[in-house]
């Protein structure tokens, strides 16, 4: 019997910043992978790294932002792989950051968009995003996140 292999290499950031009227999501163009699909924020789990420093160097790096807050979302974004006949997994953390803060994408990305969650759930091409998101707003904005949630890097702030 042949077994399909499940790899955990890279992390998912679902950045939210908290406006007057409603929580909003940051989607990025992206202009490599995926070219012209609206996503959340991913990247590779460096040698050494843990996820949720993965999480926040990729925030980092994609939007040259810093978050308040990092929260793991307590879910996995999880999907087949049919040119490497696997199953990829990836953690989800969701990250907070000022209202205000300038967002400054990098070469991966070709524009951005702030957006209400109904929005980026007619954005994102993949039903596994849409879980996430939906995940997300329930857990992390409809009701006050469990503070057990919060990685490491935000209870050192605390």
């Amino acid at each position: 019997m042949a077994e399909i292999p499940i790899r955990c290499f890279a992390v998912s950031v679902v950045l939210l910043r908290r406006i007057p009227a409603e929580c909003e999501v940051l989607l990025l163009r992206r202009n490599h992978t995926l070219v012209g699909e609206w996503c959340q924020i991913a990247g590779a789990i460096e040698e050494g790294e843990k996820a949720w420093e993965a999480a926040l160097r990729e925030v980092r790096e994609e939007t040259n932002l810093n978050c308040d807050r990092l929260y793991s979302a307590d879910i996995c974004e999880q999907f087949y792989e049919a040119d490497r006949d696997a199953i990829t997994m990836l953690p989800v953390f969701v990250g907070f950051v000022d209202a205000d803060a300038a967002v400054v994408i990098n070469y991966e990305h070709s524009e951005f968009q702030w957006v209400p969650f109904d929005a980026a759930l007619g954005m994102v091409p993949f039903a596994g995003q849409r879980n996430v998101l939906r995940h997300v707003e329930a857990e992390f904005v409809l009701r006050e996140p469990v503070q057990h949630l919060l990685t490491e890097a935000a209870s050192r702030r605390a």
